[in-house]
């Protein structure tokens, strides 16, 4: 099954750094754009970042811009999203997901997705 896998999720006081990765190597991945989704208890899941596996082509959610990078190895079919200044609202399980690269343009709407990953728990808490 076509899945990309997380890792990476862990406690991180605030103010605080963390990187994520997705392994996406069974994907051919040109065809695809990645996503990082995060859901929060009692929130609806939301893009935070994708990127256009081929090209790099980015978009961020406001709520991230300046703190949160995602960029993609092609060598090690990964992609990472690298935080800074970590909050308290950050809290939340972190997806990664693919969506066909026709739908770059909605790539950070969940039900644009094909793909999804099972999640990894990031928790900034002092």
């Amino acid at each position: 099954q076509l899945r990309p896998v997380e890792s990476g999720g862990d406690l991180v006081q605030p103010g605080g750094s963390l990187s994520l990765s997705c392994d996406v190597s069974e994907l051919t991945l040109d065809y695809y754009a990645i996503t990082w989704f995060r859901q929060a208890p009692g929130k609806e899941r939301e893009g935070v970042t994708c990127i256009g596996f081929k090209d790099g082509v980015t978009y961020y959610a406001d709520s991230v811009k300046g703190r949160f990078t995602i960029s993609r190895d092609s060598a090690k079919s990964t992609v990472y999203l690298q935080m800074v200044s970590l909050q308290p609202e950050d809290t939340a399980i972190y997806y990664c997901a693919a969506t066909p690269i026709s739908l770059i343009g909605r790539c950070m709407i969940a039900s644009s997705t094909a793909y999804w990953g099972q999640g990894t728990q990031v928790t900034v808490s002092a």
